[in-house]
């Protein structure tokens, strides 16, 4: 695919991005990314759409206080439960990061949702962020009156998140954890490598092979690490055990390949899977949301998560 082929709205935001990011980000530094993504966030986030409530609470995690956000349906409970895995290539994002996007999954899929902010390396590399996420869904399950849920419970993040969605359902599985109904997988970052055809194709665009280098290096540390089915769940021998699963991919992706070989492996293994690549899509699609930046595709894919969710949930209740 020529990357002509990218749908005409991203292509200005990614020429829009290439004018400023040298600027905003002269260096490849955690702390400067950090601060300058905090004030895109602040501006990102302006005059987001309603939900019911929301409420930010702490948890015990397994390094101390874990923050949560709960976002509630306008609509009177009780609802589905959904918690969600920030992206960030487990470097970046927080709570606010994707505010806008746990508010459109709310008012969506008529669920709650519950953003979790996780430890980030490489301050705490793998596997701090992966205890955080298997215990942020354990407090969940455990907590179904206070959240005003059904009991239905699905996991979903985009990108690392994604990654931490994947994982957090083997873990639950391996372990006979909290019962997880369903989870969806947007673009997520698993077993990514430098042979495969969207990375050799894609590279370069939204994000390039310094980057999944300098990503993959503060999470993992060791190559040892990369081959821990908790860290990257393509190496799991068996994952027959985990929910259905809803996998989106982005054609111009270099993330893609990964996630369709973790998508075959579920298959192989029995595993229900609803798969759709969004063919003129770049990486980290779905948060094109707001103002200059809101791709109609992006607010097709959310309703399509929310077409299978509710799918899944009738066929639970």
């Amino acid at each position: 695919m020529e990357a002509d082929e990218i749908d005409p709205n991203v292509q200005r935001i990614l020429a829009r991005r290439e004018r400023v990011e040298p600027i905003l980000m002269p260096v490849r530094s955690v702390r400067w990314i950090r601060l300058v993504m905090r004030g895109l966030n602040w501006v990102q986030n302006r005059n987001p759409p309603a939900v019911g409530a929301t409420t930010d609470l702490t948890i015990d995690g397994p390094g101390g206080d874990l923050p949560l956000r709960v976002y509630e349906p306008e609509a009177e409970g009780p609802h589905p439960t959904l918690v969600f895995f920030h992206g960030g290539g487990h470097v970046l994002g927080d709570l606010e990061s994707h505010d806008l996007l746990c508010r459109h999954l709310t008012r969506e899929t008529d669920c709650v949702v519950v953003a979790v902010e996780y430890r980030l390396a490489p301050e705490h590399p793998f596997p701090a962020n992966v205890e955080d996420a298997y215990r942020a869904t354990e407090w969940v399950a455990e907590h179904e009156e206070q959240l005003h849920s059904t009991g239905e419970l699905a996991v979903i993040g985009d990108s690392a998140g994604g990654a931490l969605a994947a994982v957090t359902s083997l873990m639950a599985a391996d372990r006979d954890g909290p019962e997880i109904d369903y989870q969806v997988l947007i673009y997520p970052g698993i077993n990514v490598r430098r042979e495969q055809d969207s990375v050799q194709e894609h590279a370069g665009i939204v994000l390039d092979e310094a980057d999944l280098e300098w990503f993959h290096d503060c999470y993992f540390g060791s190559d040892v690490h990369f081959r821990n089915p908790y860290a990257n769940p393509t190496m799991a021998c068996d994952v027959s055990g985990v929910p259905p699963a809803t996998v989106i991919t982005a054609g111009f992706d270099p993330l893609r390949d990964g996630a369709t070989g973790y998508v075959e492996q579920l298959i192989d293994d029995g595993v229900s899977v609803r798969y759709r690549n969004y063919e003129s899509m770049v990486h980290g699609f779905i948060t094109m949301l707001s103002g200059s930046e809101s791709v109609d595709v992006a607010h097709d894919a959310i309703r399509e998560i929310a077409d299978d969710l509710d799918d899944m949930f009738d066929g639970t209740s």
